[in-house]
């Protein structure tokens, strides 16, 4: 019991995953970055969203590649499910508390994801 409990302690927070995922989003210089907080939202897939774009797909596969990357080797934490890397229009990141999606402009204005979410509690991050 001694070994699981140490295992369980070194496991990430919800808290401490999405740190991650916006560090690593920021260190790749995604853009309009935001963090939508889907816990009050009856219907939610999830407990957050965290969005952003790229410029390109080269960049929406280099952010969507250092979330990934970040995670697995500062927080020991695999997705359970990464889908969209092939086109690199829209790549999401599934954590299941948290589901990362790394968009291309285009895509991400003809998703609306935001909108179709609009009563989530949503905090913006300045592009760096």
């Amino acid at each position: 019991m001694n070994q699981q409990a140490k295992v369980q302690s070194h496991e990430l927070s919800t808290e401490e995953l999405n740190d991650l995922i916006i560090e690593s989003i920021q260190d790749r210089k995604g853009k309009n970055l935001i963090k939508m907080d889907l816990r009050g939202l009856e219907d939610a897939p999830t407990d957050f969203f965290i969005i952003c774009e790229g410029d390109s797909f080269t960049q929406v596969k280099a952010i969507a590649d250092n979330v990934a990357t970040t995670l697995k080797n500062e927080g020991g934490t695999l997705p359970v499910h990464l889908e969209g890397q092939r086109n690199a229009q829209w790549i999401c990141i599934d954590y299941f508390h948290t589901v990362v999606h790394v968009f291309h402009p285009e895509k991400r204005d003809f998703y609306e994801l935001e909108s179709l979410w609009s009563d989530a509690s949503i905090t913006e991050y300045e592009s760096l």
